[in-house]
C-alpha cells in the first residue's frame, strides 16, 4: 500500500522553541543575587537623593519642601518594600533548612 503524501503533510510548521525563564521583553537578565544587588543599588540611589533634596532645602538651595517629601517617602517606601521581601526569603531559607531529606 502506497500512501500519497500531501502537501499537508509534507510541509508541517515547526513547532516554537520555548524561551529560557529569564528571557523575553520586560524580564531582567541574570542570576538572582544579581537582581538582589541592583535593586539595593537603586534603593540606595533613592535615600541618596532623597538626603540631598532634604539638605537642599535645609540650605535655602534649589528644591522644596514638597519635593524633599515626596523623596523621602519613596525611599521610605521602597526600603519597606526591600525589607519585606528580604523576610520572605529568610523565610523560604528558613523552611528548606527545616525540610528533612
Amino acid at each position: 500500500m502506497n500512501r500519497v503524501t500531501t502537501r499537508h503533510d509534507a510541509i508541517q510548521p515547526s513547532a516554537p522553541t520555548p524561551k529560557p525563564a529569564g528571557s523575553g521583553p520586560g524580564r531582567p537578565q541574570g542570576s538572582f543575587g544579581d537582581l538582589l544587588k541592583q535593586a539595593v543599588t537603586e534603593i540606595n540611589q533613592l535615600q541618596n537623593s532623597a538626603d540631598k533634596a532634604i539638605t537642599n532645602v535645609q540650605l535655602g538651595q534649589s528644591g522644596s519642601i514638597h519635593e524633599a517629601m515626596i523623596a523621602l517617602e519613596k525611599a521610605d517606601l521602597s526600603f519597606r518594600a526591600m525589607m519585606q521581601v528580604r523576610n520572605k526569603i529568610l523565610e523560604a531559607y528558613q523552611e528548606v533548612m527545616r525540610m528533612q531529606v
